[in-house]
């Protein structure tokens, strides 16, 4: 199944492994409050025990140095695309209020970002990422 839309994640490669399975997993709750259409049914196994909704569609994760990840938060912003986002400054807060605070103390050109979650039209997210490879 092809959808219209792409969801991609960009985190920054030199991140410890906790810290990139963290980052990306507070993006993807972005894009689920941002777009709760992308979100599925519940599952069930064959015992009847009910699960949750998953995101029903691939999401595409990207590896990145900082430099590349502000190109690409630059390129989703110039196409109206409004990204989730996480700061090098949200390892160091203990919850949700602080991480808003902690991004706000810095002007847009001096986030330290570890990562950015995008949704749109596949074409529109494929120019935002072009020349980033999947992480690995």
């Amino acid at each position: 199944m092809q959808f219209d839309t792409k969801i991609a994640v960009v985190i920054r490669a030199d991140l410890q492994a906790w810290q990139k399975l963290n980052v990306a997993s507070f993006l993807t709750s972005g894009i689920a409050a941002a777009f709760p259409e992308c979100i599925g049914e519940p599952y069930e196994d064959g015992s009847g025990t009910k699960y949750l909704s998953l995101i029903g569609q691939p999401i595409l994760i990207y590896g990145a140095d900082g430099p590349a990840l502000s190109r690409a938060l630059d390129r989703a912003l110039s196409r109206g695309v409004t990204p989730a986002v996480y700061t090098e400054d949200m390892f160091k807060t203990t919850h949700d209020a602080a991480n808003r605070e902690a991004v706000r103390a810095a002007a847009r050109a001096e986030l330290n970002l570890v990562g950015i979650a995008l949704r749109a039209e596949r074409k529109v997210i494929d120019k935002i990422v072009d020349g980033l490879k999947f992480h690995s």
